[in-house]
């Protein structure tokens, strides 16, 4: 295996990687923002219970 071919090695495993960590990230940010959404409905919803 010559420098080319463990470059491209290389690149093609940072790239998955970095491919799959996208994909985390925009998953974990689209549910935090459904249960984001979810408390403020319920809150809105109680808000004549609500007294300070």
């Amino acid at each position: 295996m010559n420098d080319n071919e463990k470059t491209y090695k290389t690149l093609a495993v940072a790239g998955a990687g970095n491919l799959v960590l996208g994909i985390v990230v925009l998953v974990t940010g689209i549910v935090c923002g459904v249960l984001v959404i979810i408390n403020g409905a319920k809150i809105l919803r109680r808000k004549s219970d609500i007294i300070f």
